[in-house]
């Protein structure tokens, strides 16, 4: 009982972490140190006296999902908001319910007063995994002037999208954003394989390479993070000799 309640504790602080942007060095933290590492993140980085029932709210959200989604249905029925609707969206979307989180964050788009920023930023995410390519190039077209689509998640699947529609120049312009030493190394190899996939294999295997080296630094909770990502560049790098 002891050691699941401590996974569960490990669960909620990396979801936690991974939600707010937290920097690495606090999975370190968590990872490393058993007990103390996950109750001080809690103590530092979550609590504070205003804020207990979000974390009870997280914390279910993390060990089930399904009742923090009925909580937040009933919760809409009794007064339908704004806040309500995009709680509600942003539960089925973590639940993966990808259907039910673009209803709601649609309907959210009916409210003129409120930014649609917010909503349109995870309508991409939600059709790009529901395979909907012009939906995303619908809805990021509508946003790609914001200083928070450079750069971003959104704008890496734009460039997917464009590039699953055969708009092979466009969508480079899009993907090469995410090319950043240390970092975005999933969206990286994807670039890679875009590369090989349209007649740039220096450019790929260059891609590849870089991404190989800097593996060779990443501290052990990073090589377990990006485990899958390396062993896929690795494997892609032994194909091209």
């Amino acid at each position: 009982m002891y050691y699941f309640l401590l996974l569960a504790l490990k669960a909620f602080c990396i979801y936690h972490a991974f939600k707010n942007n937290k920097p690495f060095y606090w999975y370190l933290i968590i990872f490393i140190v058993p007990i103390l590492g996950p109750l001080i993140y809690i103590i530092t980085q979550v609590y504070n006296r205003n804020d207990t029932q979000k974390i009870q709210e997280e914390i279910t959200t993390v060990l089930n999902p399904t009742k923090r989604i009925k909580d937040l249905e009933a919760k809409l029925k009794f007064i339908d908001t704004y806040t309500n609707r995009i709680d509600l969206a942003d539960a089925y979307y973590a639940n993966k319910d990808f259907d039910k989180a673009v209803l709601n964050y649609n309907i959210t788009l009916e409210d003129t007063v409120q930014d649609p920023l917010y909503a349109r930023q995870k309508l991409i995410l939600c059709y790009f995994q529901l395979s909907d390519y012009n939906a995303v190039i619908t809805q990021a077209e509508l946003i790609k002037d914001k200083h928070e689509f450079k750069g971003s998640k959104q704008q890496f699947c734009y460039g997917l999208a464009l590039n699953e529609l055969g708009k092979r120049e466009e969508a480079e312009v899009q993907l090469k954003t995410i090319d950043r030493p240390y970092s975005n190394y999933a969206e990286r190899l994807e670039l890679a394989k875009f590369y090989l996939d349209n007649n740039k294999a220096s450019e790929g295997k260059a891609l590849l390479n870089e991404i190989s080296m800097e593996s060779k630094s990443l501290t052990k909770p990073n090589q377990k993070l990006y485990g899958s990502t390396i062993v896929e560049v690795e494997r892609l790098l032994s194909s091209l000799k």
